[in-house]
């Protein structure tokens, strides 16, 4: 199995003087994006509904919520202000959804678009104007989405999850379109399985939680579930200068879930 321990250990620096927010910051993939980005040398306002809990040099946490406008434009304000200039915006923050089409009513299907697509939508809106802002003076900036393989592949019992992350992967290529010429890139990675939080408690409400955690492992031709470090060394790579001819691109950090049909493993 691939030791993902050292993907932060001793970083470049090719993100010094920059600013970044991440939302969906205060666990999981957020927390890790927003730890390697400050060790790369960004700035980060760390943007969470709960605090940050994971202290670190560079980064800042400002409590607010993606689905309450007037919060998400005070929340871009302050980062703004606290961080001197925004050249990345990661668009993290996301819930999850269990059932088949008929199993969520109206309610939960506008929950969870509130979060995963319009809080993308939210925070896009204010961020672009410094965005652009600062890719005058540097040539570029980034916007960095958190979508899904769920948006590309059928999954069993993740309609409304898959329908939303869906939505971020059109959203994403629409959204390069619009800024390409503003040198503002955007671009989005699709994660398969990943060993979050989330995904904990769906394994400790599991009736056998080895039994669905072997399961999901099995569902990745790595044979093993994605790491929450994994995905942030794709998110900083999307948004550093190293992906400066990168744009309307959906990466996939997914063990191969996506591109490869392997035989079971005996």
């Amino acid at each position: 199995m691939c030791d993902t321990s050292d993907l932060m250990t001793e970083p470049s620096q090719d993100l010094a003087g920059l600013g970044a927010v991440v939302t969906g910051a205060a666990s999981g993939i957020g927390q890790a994006t927003a730890l390697l980005l400050a060790a790369r040398g960004a700035r980060v306002a760390a943007v969470d509904r709960v605090g940050f809990d994971a202290p670190a040099r560079g980064v800042y946490p400002l409590i607010a919520d993606v689905t309450d406008d007037d919060a998400v434009r005070a929340a871009v304000g302050e980062a703004h202000r606290e961080l001197g200039r925004l050249d990345i915006l990661v668009n993290n923050a996301g819930i999850g959804a269990q059932g088949t089409v008929a199993d969520n009513d109206d309610d939960e299907w506008r929950r969870v678009f509130d979060v995963n697509v319009f809080g993308m939508v939210r925070m896009t809106r204010y961020a672009v104007p410094l965005l652009a802002r600062a890719a005058i003076e540097r040539g570029q900036a980034a916007i960095v989405n958190t979508c899904s393989v769920a948006a590309l592949a059928g999954l069993p019992q993740r309609v409304l999850y898959s329908a939303s992350k869906g939505a971020v992967y059109s959203l994403t290529l629409a959204m390069a379109a619009d800024y390409v010429a503003e040198g503002i890139r955007v671009n989005c990675v699709t994660p398969g399985t990943a060993d979050t939080p989330w995904i904990g408690r769906l394994l400790d409400a599991a009736p056998d939680p080895a039994a669905e955690r072997a399961a999901l492992n099995a569902r990745q031709p790595m044979g093993r579930l994605v790491t929450a470090a994994e995905v942030a060394a794709a998110i900083a790579y999307l948004a550093s200068p190293a992906a400066s001819a990168v744009t309307g691109v959906a990466l996939p950090v997914d063990g191969g879930m996506l591109g490869l049909r392997v035989r079971p493993r005996t």
